[in-house]
């Protein structure tokens, strides 16, 4: 299956394409939506904002970023994005590396209680 759209907490992911040498999915937090503080130990990613402004932390950095800026996440890297918009917010994210799937997450901090 290589387009579909998933429903979060914070918002929807859309898949648009899953290959073998990356992954690419369109994001939209919610106003008011923040993704778990998290790692990947097998992928990298690139983000882009299409959409509004995202509050973006990697590592220790906290920076606003608003639409047609980006950000790389490296392997490993503690990240998150958060939308502190009245409006929905969206990003294309590149995931790069050798496995994409969901279950490559480690989480730190969590608003929703998932593990």
């Amino acid at each position: 299956m290589s387009h579909y759209i998933e429903e979060r907490p914070w918002g929807t992911f859309e898949v648009l394409l899953d290959s073998d040498e990356c992954k690419v999915k369109k994001i939209t937090v919610n106003p008011g939506g923040r993704l778990s503080l998290q790692s990947h130990e097998r992928r990298s990613e690139h983000w882009v904002v299409t959409e509004g402004s995202m509050r973006i932390t990697v590592e220790d950095e906290i920076k606003d970023y608003p639409a047609g800026e980006h950000v790389y996440i490296p392997k490993q890297a503690k990240h998150r994005m958060e939308n502190t918009c009245d409006t929905p917010s969206a990003l294309i994210e590149v995931q790069c590396g050798d496995y994409f799937g969901e279950d490559d997450i480690v989480r730190y901090e969590d608003d929703y209680n998932r593990v």
